[in-house]
């Protein structure tokens, strides 16, 4: 008789299954042939040691083996007639009650895919980001491109201030005590760029090489330094060089610098005005994606498994800890990471991927082979040799699979965007490159 599926709540399953013992003895036996035919002992020939002394080596992880994979075949037989998706693994524990003397018995619960009833698309409502790049965003970038490529240049006399790099040595002292990372030598940093404590900054602007200022610095309660944190020490500083920073002109050889190999500058500004299109375009069509897929996943209700939500969190930990890694954490292996940290977010990936698949599903939206080409020979764009970049991405099939589903987001992006409530917005150029606009 066919094993029934019973539901317990939501969608966790909970289904008996059965083996007998009869079956698991024969399959046993089998094997322990098998095994004898190779089987090699002291004092007896190749493929001659008695059943009785494999019986007693091998018969025991053997019955295990067996046992393990009938229970997992009749767990698919199960869920296959029953036509369930399984969602992660299930836990399959021993039954010991009410249990025939020749059968092994066993429950197993578990948790299935939902049923995801997708919404109305013309009820939801999407913003659709628009941007625009002009003279003055062009203009921007080639301020950021020069102040990175600032010099800076000694000036006697010269009082420091925003802009400036100064070099100056530096003690702190807790309580009239030297701390740890409290004193340097030859210490530079440019004023105005906040990577020093304000009052720090404070104290060396306006001051001239040779000149020496004390003063008091209050660190934060959430200084990176257990040490000093919240603490408040003095310090002292001695000026020995203030360099002015003199940015680059705008010329031939600041364009070639810049790779236009002509030093023309007017290519230089088509170039950088190219390059700012395309970056805008993709981040345009980031925010609108993001709307969309927003807008999806609050139009749907649907219990998500915990099995799915636990795998998610699972990867977001692992890559949470192997950014620490990249970063160049010490302790990046065994530092603390609360899952439950990301076990909201965890919850809404699971939830809009499953409703996204099924939209896909419904709606044929997988990637046409044309469609990944020319992604690919857009990606390409960006790279001096477009040819070898597309010969990469369809010489391997994990990279074409990651366009793939590049591609299939579109698609269901367009296919939203064709049918919502659709808002056009204007997104300012600082508000869209965010806090990249001054890293470029």
């Amino acid at each position: 008789m066919q094993p029934e599926v019973e539901t317990v709540a939501g969608p966790e399953r909970r289904v008996e299954l059965a083996v007998p013992m009869a079956d698991v003895e024969q399959e046993v036996q089998a094997q322990l042939k098998r095994v004898q035919r190779q089987a090699k002992a002291p004092g007896f020939r190749p493929g001659k040691v008695p059943l009785s002394m494999l019986e007693r080596s091998h018969a025991p992880g053997i019955r295990m083996d067996v046992i393990n994979e009938k229970v997992g075949s009749a767990f698919e037989k199960a869920v296959n007639e029953a036509e369930l998706r399984v969602a992660g693994m299930p836990r399959i524990e021993p039954k010991a009650e009410d249990v025939p003397e020749d059968t092994l018995a066993f429950v197993a619960t578990f948790e299935v895919f939902p049923q995801i009833d997708l919404p109305d698309l013309t009820t939801l409502e999407v913003e659709r980001a628009q941007a625009e790049v002009g003279d003055a965003e062009v203009d921007r970038t080639i301020e950021i491109l020069r102040q990175q490529r600032v010099k800076f240049e000694p000036r006697e006399d010269r009082e420091a201030q925003d802009g400036d790099q100064v070099t100056l040595d530096f003690e702190g002292k807790i309580d009239d005590v030297a701390f740890e990372g409290g004193t340097a030598q030859d210490f530079e940093f440019v004023i105005g760029q906040g990577r020093m404590l304000p009052e720090f900054e404070e104290a060396a602007r306006g001051m001239k090489a040779g000149q020496t200022a004390t003063f008091d610095l209050a660190f934060p309660e959430d200084y990176g330094s257990e040490t000093v944190a919240g603490k408040t020490a003095q310090f002292t500083i001695t000026i020995k060089q203030v360099a002015e920073g003199v940015l680059p002109e705008v010329d031939a050889e600041f364009a070639k610098e810049l790779g236009q190999e002509e030093g023309d500058v007017a290519k230089l500004r088509d170039d950088i005005r190219t390059n700012l299109e395309r970056e805008v375009a993709n981040r345009v069509q980031q925010r609108t994606k993001a709307s969309v897929m927003d807008a999806l996943v609050k139009a749907v209700s649907f219990e998500v498994p915990k099995a799915l939500i636990e795998s998610e969190t699972e990867n977001r930990v692992k890559a949470a800890r192997e950014e620490m890694r990249r970063r160049g954490f010490p302790n990046a292996d065994d530092m603390p990471i609360p899952a439950e940290a990301f076990s909201e977010e965890s919850e809404r990936r699971v939830r809009l991927g499953l409703t996204v698949s099924e939209l896909v599903k419904q709606k044929e939206l997988a990637a046409k082979p044309d469609q990944v080409r020319a992604k690919i020979e857009d990606f390409a764009k960006n790279y001096e040799s477009p040819a070898e970049v597309v010969r990469y991405y369809l010489s391997d099939r994990e990279r074409l699979a990651e366009v793939e589903a590049i591609v299939v987001e579109d698609n269901v992006v367009d296919l939203v965007l064709e049918n919502a409530k659709v808002t056009d917005k204007t997104v300012s150029f600082d508000e869209l490159m965010g806090n990249n606009a001054e890293q470029q």
